[in-house]
């Protein structure tokens, strides 16, 4: 038997009413809420603020170590090299970025343990507070950058700040020695980086001409060079110089 929907419409609407009138309806009642302002609260304030900033350094982290260790050198020196060679994502990003990352450790190994036994074990232990630990924590990095940083660099952000100028290191502020430092690292960078396009581009004038005077000119001297340059990066055995080259440059 089909019952039509006329009928059915009816008949739930009643069922929800009648459902509906047999609950009583009683008012929902909020719990106090007390904000006290004492020791107590001062103190839970204390450990919130605490939490906030170790989840702001956490997320700065990444930032931290691209920007003050020898990462942004490396990165953009691998990148460099994958671009002349043509290879297109080859190696993918993924591996040079991760090579890019290993090479940073060791390299910066000894400020990290410099880091670790001067400033992170003391902290843990209690012997120092967290001014003082961060100050402790910078000077390592500081000097590293400072090896690294150009004087015209340097001079520049300086007067970009207004500050005077100073007679020492440490009369520099982190805030003018870090975006200076990062400069010098790029400059740096694609210094190695012209280096190495010059064989490449070699090769690709050769095998342009080549074709050229053969009437190939429907032919890409792209597609012709890459094997050559993959050939010689090989024989020379390019990923030994090329990272001799970047972890001695420091």
């Amino acid at each position: 038997m089909r019952i039509s929907p006329l009928v059915l419409g009816p008949v739930f609407l009643g069922i929800i009413l009648i459902f509906s009138g047999t609950v009583d309806a009683q008012p929902m009642e909020l719990p106090p809420i007390e904000i006290s302002l004492g020791e107590e609260g001062a103190s839970n304030w204390g450990v919130g603020l605490q939490l906030i900033l170790l989840l702001t350094v956490l997320s700065l982290a990444p930032s931290i170590v691209i920007m003050l260790t020898s990462f942004t050198r490396i990165v953009v020196v691998l990148s460099l090299l994958r671009n002349a060679l043509a290879t297109q994502r080859m190696p993918p990003n993924q591996i040079i970025v991760g090579l890019a990352l290993f090479l940073t450790l060791f390299i910066m190994s000894p400020v990290f343990g410099q880091i670790n036994e001067e400033a992170f074990q003391p902290y843990l232990a209690e012997e120092i507070g967290e001014e003082e630990a961060l100050d402790l924590a910078l000077q390592p990095l500081r000097e590293f950058m400072f090896d690294q940083v150009s004087d015209r660099d340097l001079a520049l952000f300086i007067e970009i700040a207004g500050e005077e100028r100073p007679s020492n290191q440490e009369e520099v502020p982190t805030l003018v020695l870090v975006p200076a430092f990062i400069i010098s690292e790029l400059k740096t960078a694609f210094q190695i980086g012209f280096l190495l396009y010059i064989p490449f581009i070699i090769i690709d004038m050769i095998v342009a001409s080549t074709l050229m005077s053969m009437g190939m000119l429907m032919l890409p001297p792209v597609m012709i060079s890459l094997p050559f340059k993959i050939l010689l990066f090989v024989l020379v055995d390019g990923w030994y110089l090329v990272i001799r080259s970047l972890v001695t440059t420091f």
